[in-house]
């Protein structure tokens, strides 16, 4: 099975956030793969995975980093595939705030779509959308995928219908 997209981290401590990510993909049977790379210890092998992720099958990188989160942007440099990028904290990081403007503010020619602080499972969900557009068993199950998020809140709204307050008017 040829993975089509990539978990990266920079570090295996990140792997508590990223591992939502893979559940996610996990859920809806696309292909993956998980490796920890570093963008400041590591950089030689980062030029060298982001170069070739293409040729591999690659279609998506979703790279998650803690800190100054570098990793993100220095794959998208060495990539023309599209890279989410997965703020993490971290026990280096200013409560993560770091890590969010490392990755949201990438210089013009260099995006990355940047999800919310240890959002990575929203990232998964943003690869399965971009993945979606040229293969539709991937759109097809991305459909029933929104169409059960929507029967989610309507029965809650259900549940919250049966709760009674003196005050309460629906």
């Amino acid at each position: 099975m040829t993975p089509l997209v990539s978990i990266i981290m920079g570090s295996t401590s990140d792997w508590s956030v990223m591992e939502k990510a893979a559940k996610q993909l996990n859920e809806f049977k696309i292909p993956f793969e998980v490796n920890a790379l570093s963008a400041h210890r590591t950089p030689e092998l980062v030029e060298e995975f982001a170069s070739g992720a293409q040729k591999r099958g690659i279609k998506v990188i979703i790279a998650g980093a803690g800190g100054a989160a570098h990793l993100p942007g220095v794959i998208a440099a060495f990539t023309t595939l599209p890279v989410i990028g997965v703020p993490c904290r971290s026990a280096i990081s200013i409560d993560g705030w770091d890590s969010v403007l490392s990755i949201l503010q990438m210089p013009p020619g260099i995006p990355v779509a940047t999800v919310g602080l240890d959002a990575s499972q929203n990232a998964a969900i943003l690869a399965t959308q971009i993945l979606s557009i040229g293969n539709s068993s991937i759109a097809e199950k991305f459909s029933q995928f929104k169409t059960n998020l929507k029967k989610k809140i309507k029965e809650a709204n259900d549940e919250f219908s049966k709760i009674s307050f003196e005050f309460k008017t629906n």
